[in-house]
């Protein structure tokens, strides 16, 4: 239990102050947060910071006594203030969101088409309909019913009680209750309920990634700071939501609710706007032009049936079949099952869809924001380098498996007994465990992430941590602090006792007297000393995080920080993934811009993306969130192409580095982990959480979580992506150019004042049973193989490319011509008006099934692999056996108006329907030449 405060907090208060304070780079980030604060925050007569004042000032000034708050004065307080718990936004109702999917303009279209075809009597094809409106209208409201659910995940994360002092006594109360200027206590475990300003801490570090970013564990301080210091820099606060994984602490808290660093995001995260993707806007085009298509074909064919003397009913009737032919029915069914498919296929690929329209969105993607630390960093710090007997040695290997080995001048050796004493006393001072569960393939670290990489490197030497605690029993420690930027262990050992120290390189330094030096120890003279120095700057230089190691034997613990040994130094990263590097090289070949967004240190954002080439000779530069925040919103907008790295940025920094970014015209994915980062992925075209180490809150604000937190399945999910949009450009230009043939064939023949060449119950057989399972297997088509190495889509660009739509005329147009001649060269052969309509039926439908093929691209040649879609080949074998029951099964003859085709008229059919064939091919090549492909533009 934590001692009672009242008759120490004086003499406690004065002796917090023991280092001096903290400089950082000036920043007017905090000037950037919404002002909304809660009554207590009001009632301030201070302009100065929590985080600069001093702990005596914050107790006056919050009027808290010794004894912490009384309980009335806790509850006047909470009546004044509110709970400490976000507040509930406003809820949108299941109604309104059923009612959304509603006012889909082909949603209405398909409507109409079920509400005509009842009122018609084709009862069948209006069932038909209504099943594929539902099914699209329940899937679009179950995926926005739970988008709205990530305020929900965020007012979770709140610690549900905390450790209080009220009326002078420590006691749990309901964290909803703290009010501004309670004492609370913190220790290894708890979740922090408010935000707090520090006034006591013992080895105090709070993991705060969810907030800020930062990588690593924070190390707390009680000292007062700048005032103009970012979020992340403010280490004598401990925020609301963040964890405590080391030590303990006390606490006065300053924010609460809504006023909290999490409230502020909060706030942002209700007002951003779910923005609609480039498909559905492009399929409310089309269903906005279908419509009109739609009510002009009716129009003119009931206008010239009349005028040529037929019923009006009669014009009426197939008008409206021809009509309802121009309205893809099935194309909500076709684009929710590739969408869903897709969703399939990504899972594979390492990703979770929310939304299924944001699988087509992906493939849009002009620009990937990217986290650092976990996404392109494998999130698993590791040594690569150690200076050691004035030699420097590279480490193989990364993360947390023990498999590696050192290098020295470009060649591998066995460690020598300098290196083997540095790593035996840095894993000795390390509380780290290198642990693999049974049946699991990966290695994984129990502890902090630094010691960590000293475990696994003394590991690679075959000194492993079990074996080392074993033969060397710790027996009494000086633990880490904040102030000291050490630790000390005292271990028995076979010949005595053995200190073992580890810590900032210029404190060990300070601490010893010796030098390892080959096989014996010699005195630390001043050139060494600087050399040791010099050494630890270039490798901090390189962004590594540099520890050294010092050991002393025959130590008692009271001596133990004293009269050392240096053994060497250890610089240490959270190393790229492996299969980054190739991921941006596609990204490259695809127009895919990649920046790099985190709230982690310039120096290690700009290694790091120097290391995995996002910087390079090609340009690119880096800036901070304090040089963000000088920048105007006009500055930005011009200069944000040529920024790769943004460092240091808040969460509203992020969200305006998105907004920029849209306003520019590009498509934008984001990744976060963080609450930080939940505003700015819901903002984005694209948010993508981390399914690994990101909060539940990141994960409902996104479209798409990773479960290997893998930037390189960020990059296969958009290749997923691009392949569904074109697979819907096939099937859409498929649908479309046999629409055209359907429309062309009764308007040629209506205008030649000739018989009407298909019944209503024939148009409307081809426009569901042919136009259907075909079209389906085209969403499921094999990518082409330069799908990655086209420049991606404009937000504003149709999906009716000037290439598709000339593709989509000369098929139609085409299909017009060959469907007439048969029906016109069968009449003027003497064959009953029946037998003409029946050959032009078929003609039809097995035209539509090689146009099936040609439209498996509209760029390159059905002959490269004409038969590899399994699935096409299935629907239209499957389509020839219906086709083959209605010209053979008699009772069929009679509802769909046909006859047996004899041997010479299956000849003139195939040969004629098989002609759109070479008439596509031709098509493509011109076009391919006329508009030719553009190349893809890098970044």
């Amino acid at each position: 239990m934590w001692p009672n405060v009242g008759s120490d907090v004086d003499s406690r208060l004065s002796c917090a102050v023991v280092c001096p304070p903290q400089r950082s780079e000036p920043s007017v980030l905090q000037t950037l947060y919404i002002s909304t604060v809660t009554p207590f925050e009001n009632a301030t007569s201070s302009s100065i910071p929590w985080h600069a004042q001093s702990t005596d000032a914050l107790l006056r000034e919050l009027k808290t006594g010794t004894s912490g708050l009384s309980h009335a004065e806790a509850a006047k307080r909470l009546a004044q203030q509110g709970p400490n718990e976000l507040e509930a936004g406003p809820q949108t109702s299941p109604w309104s969101i059923l009612l959304r999917q509603l006012q889909n303009v082909l949603i209405v279209v398909l409507l109409i088409a079920t509400a005509l075809s009842a009122f018609l009597g084709h009862t069948i094809e209006a069932a038909a309909i209504t099943v594929i409106v539902a099914f699209a209208v329940i899937l679009g409201f179950v995926q926005e019913y739970r988008a709205e659910r990530a305020i929900d995940a965020l007012r979770r994360m709140a610690a549900p009680s905390a450790t209080a002092l009220r009326g002078g006594e420590w006691m749990e109360v309901p964290a909803r209750e703290l009010v501004g200027g309670d004492l609370i206590a913190l220790k290894a475990g708890d979740r922090v309920p408010a935000d707090a300003r520090l006034i006591q801490v013992t080895n105090l570090k709070t993991d705060e990634s969810a907030l800020t970013g930062e990588s690593v564990p924070v190390a707390k301080q009680t000292v007062a700071l700048d005032a103009d210091l970012a979020v992340a820099d403010r280490t004598n606060l401990a925020y609301s939501g963040s964890s405590v994984t080391y030590g303990r602490g006390r606490a006065l808290v300053v924010a609460t609710g809504m006023s909290t660093e999490f409230g502020k995001i909060a706030r942002m995260l209700a007002t951003v706007e779910l923005g609609r993707t480039p498909l559905q806007d492009n399929l409310d085009r089309v269903g906005r032009s279908l419509a009109r298509a739609g009510l002009g074909v009716v129009a003119a064919i009931v206008v010239l049936g009349v005028l040529r003397g037929s019923a009006f009913i009669e014009m009426l009737v197939f008008g409206v079949a021809l009509a309802v032919a121009v309205v893809p029915e099935a194309l909500p069914a076709v684009v929710t099952i590739s969408l869903a498919l897709g969703v399939q296929r990504l899972v594979k690929r390492h990703a979770l869809m929310r939304r299924l329209p944001a699988v087509e969105t992906l493939g849009s993607t002009t620009i990937i924001c990217t986290d650092k630390t976990g996404t392109l960093t494998k999130d698993e710090m590791t040594a690569r380098k150690i200076w050691v007997d004035s030699e420097l040695i590279d480490v193989s290997g990364t993360g947390y498996d023990p498999a590696g080995s050192f290098v020295r001048d470009g060649q591998p050796f066995d460690p020598s007994e300098p290196l083997l004493a540095l790593l035996r006393a840095g894993a000795l001072a390390s509380d780290a465990e290198l642990v693999r569960p049974a049946q699991e393939p990966r290695w994984t670290l129990r502890g902090d992430p630094t010691e960590g990489a000293l475990v696994v490197a003394a590991a690679k030497a075959g000194l492993h941590k079990p074996e080392l605690d074993a033969r060397f029993p710790r027996e009494d420690e000086i633990p880490f602090t904040s102030e000291a930027k050490r630790m000390t262990t005292l271990h028995r050992a076979p010949d005595g006792r053995l200190a073992c120290a580890k810590g900032a390189p210029e404190i060990i330094l300070s601490s010893c007297r010796r030098v390892a030096s080959g096989a014996a120890v010699v005195p630390l003279d001043d050139q060494t000393r600087q050399r040791i120095l010099t050494a630890a700057q270039d490798m901090a230089g390189q962004a590594l995080r540099v520890l050294a190691v010092a050991s002393k034997p025959d130590a008692e613990i009271q001596s133990a920080a004293q009269d050392m040994t240096f053994l060497g130094l250890v610089g240490m990263i959270d190393p790229p993934r492996d299969e980054v590097r190739d991921a941006l090289r596609t990204c490259r070949e695809a127009g895919i811009g990649v920046l790099m967004i985190t709230g982690d240190h310039p120096v290690t954002a700009q290694a790091v993306a120097r290391e995995i080439g996002l910087i390079g000779n090609d340009g690119g530069r880096a800036v901070t969130g304090p040089e963000l925040a000088e920048m105007s919103d006009e500055t930005l907008e011009r200069e944000i192409e040529s920024i790769r790295v943004y460092a240091r940025v808040s969460p509203v920094q992020k969200l305006r580095i998105v907004t920029a970014l849209q306003r520019r015209g590009h498509v934008v994915g984001m990744t976060g982990d963080g609450v930080n980062d939940a505003p700015a992925l819901k903002k984005a075209d694209i948010g993508v959480a981390m399914g690994i180490t990101g909060t539940d809150v990141t994960k409902e604000a996104a479209d798409m979580s990773l479960t290997d937190d893998n930037f390189a399945s960020i990059v296969a999910a958009v290749e997923e992506g691009r392949g569904v949009f074109d697979n819907i450009k096939k099937f859409l230009g498929y649908l479309l150019a046999s629409n055209i043939g359907e429309i062309g064939l009764v308007g040629g023949t209506a205008l030649l004042g000739m018989p009407l060449p298909l019944t209503a119950v024939q148009i409307l057989y081809v426009n569901l049973a042919t136009d259907g399972l075909p079209a389906i297997a085209l969403s499921v088509d094999p990518p082409d193989q330069d799908l990655m190495r086209r420049p991606p889509r404009t937000k504003q660009s149709s999906i009716f490319t000037r290439p598709l739509l000339a593709l989509m005329l000369v098929a139609g147009l085409w299909s017009t011509a060959v469907n007439m001649g048969v029906f016109v060269w069968a009449l003027k052969s003497g064959r009953p008006v029946d037998d003409a309509m029946t050959l032009t039926f078929v003609t039809l439908v097995l035209i539509q099934f090689f146009k099936a093929y040609n439209f498996r691209s509209d760029r390159h040649s059905v002959m490269r692999q004409p038969f590899n879609n399994r699935w096409l080949n299935l629907a239209i074998g499957w389509e020839l056996v219906l086709l083959g029951l209605i010209l053979y099964l008699p009772a069929l003859h009679t509802p769909f108006g046909t006859f047996p085709l004899s041997g010479s008229d299956w000849t003139l059919t195939a040969c004629a329907s098989a002609t759109i064939v070479p008439a596509v091919e031709l098509a493509k090549w011109t076009i391919g030449r006329v508009w030719p492909e553009p190349a893809s533009v890098t970044r």
